[in-house]
């Protein structure tokens, strides 16, 4: 059987206030692709489909075509799990629609999937987190823990309600399920975990929303599964392997979500496996359809030389600017005229800041706030912004004069 272990798309994700749909829809349409040039028998999509609970209706529109391409009116089976941006409710909602088609949608911990053969595949057994399956005249057995936060995790495990299991770690209790769901595991079959969690030692980005709470959240390796053959885990957007002696992989984001994640690519893996043996593990490399670039440079003048240089680049621009003065809007304005998808521009002022004493009665309030208001944000507040101040100054002043 080969599968493919994508996972972290967070469709309706921005970027700063950008919106990054249309890079998000390139990326589905060239992983349709991917799946049906490599004859993928089982798609798995590790869960944090969105990037919030509510996610906007171009999103769900975007995700629902995707997998019903994946599916092939059940030609091909496709396992989705929540993650921990996802609402587990409304990413399921659809499960009847999604059952059709042959789309496994799961959102809580110990969820059940619906026995039904399929034009490619049958689920011939389904309980709470697990199923088993046959593809191709092989069999899989496939256990499954989309995201545990501790109440869902909790309200999975019986007797909760004791002291003894209350105290007990995370870790432990996320042990505890898995170890009980290996036991479906079989020789003749091929066995494979699907999860979202953060494993201890895992190497995370910046875009990530922390589920490890300094911690407490965080999943030992002798808590996975260790009669697994294939762990397909979700959280980490850098791909990774998370254990030496298990093959425990996060698949990482399908694009970069923020400056960090621009120093590595972005991919997914396809796994060759069969029961008993050893997985073959490919990794694949996606296309970086609008790229983070950060531009460090030496003055105003070079920051407008490289927005010039690179107008006719689909990327997200960063800059950091040395300047010994504030940064003048309509140098601001051109930038933007060059290049129009400049995320931040931040000035590092390189002159020394000089204390005097001044009389604080010899200036206006208007001339002391914008001082201010240049020295904390490095350029000249607008008109808005001083009508708004000065606004707030008058009607305090009135309101002590009637005292």
């Amino acid at each position: 059987m080969r599968f493919i272990h994508t996972s972290d798309w967070h469709i309706g994700k921005n970027l700063e206030g950008h919106s990054r749909l249309e890079e998000q829809e390139k990326f589905c349409n060239d992983f349709i692709k991917i799946v049906e040039e490599n004859d993928i028998d089982m798609v798995i999509i590790a869960g944090d489909i969105y990037d919030t609970s509510n996610p906007p209706a171009g999103a769900e529109t975007l995700f629902y075509k995707t997998v019903c391409k994946l599916a092939n009116d059940g030609k091909r089976c496709v396992l989705v799990i929540a993650g921990n941006h996802d609402n587990p409710e409304r990413l399921s909602a659809v499960t009847p629609l999604a059952t059709e088609q042959g789309i496994i949608i799961l959102g809580y911990p110990l969820s059940k999937a619906i026995e039904r053969k399929y034009k490619g595949f049958e689920i011939v057994e389904a309980k709470e987190g697990c199923l088993k399956i046959n593809i191709n005249g092989e069999k899989a057995t496939i256990i499954t823990l989309p995201y545990p936060s501790e109440k869902r995790l909790n309200d999975a495990i019986k007797n909760v309600e004791s002291d003894e299991e209350l105290q007990r770690s995370y870790s432990s209790k996320v042990g505890d399920i898995f170890r009980q769901l290996e036991e479906n595991f079989e020789d003749d079959s091929i066995n494979i975990a699907v999860s979202h969690l953060y494993v201890a030692g895992g190497d995370p980005s910046d875009s990530e929303r922390q589920i490890q709470l300094g911690g407490s959240l965080t999943v030992d390796k002798q808590d996975l599964p260790q009669n697994a053959q294939y762990i397909a885990l979700g959280h980490l957007h850098k791909p990774q392997k998370a254990s030496e002696r298990l093959n425990v992989y996060y698949s990482g984001s399908p694009l970069q979500y923020s400056k960090k994640e621009r120093i590595y690519a972005k991919g997914a893996n396809i796994v060759d496996i069969k029961a008993g043996e050893k997985p073959e593990i490919k990794s694949i490399y996606f296309n970086n359809y609008k790229p983070i670039e950060v531009f460090k440079c030496n003055g105003i003048e070079e920051a407008l030389q490289v927005c010039e240089e690179n107008k006719d680049r689909e990327i997200w621009a960063y800059f950091e600017i040395k300047t010994d003065e504030v940064i003048s809007q309509s140098n601001l304005k051109k930038m933007k005229e060059y290049l129009k998808d400049i995320v931040e521009i931040k000035p590092i002022i390189t002159s020394d800041y000089e204390y005097e004493e001044i009389d604080i009665k010899e200036k206006s309030m208007g001339q002391l706030f914008s001082e201010f208001y240049k020295f904390r944000e490095k350029c000249e507040p607008r008109g808005e912004i001083m009508d708004l101040f000065l606004n707030l100054v008058s009607k305090e002043g009135e309101e002590d004069e009637t005292y």
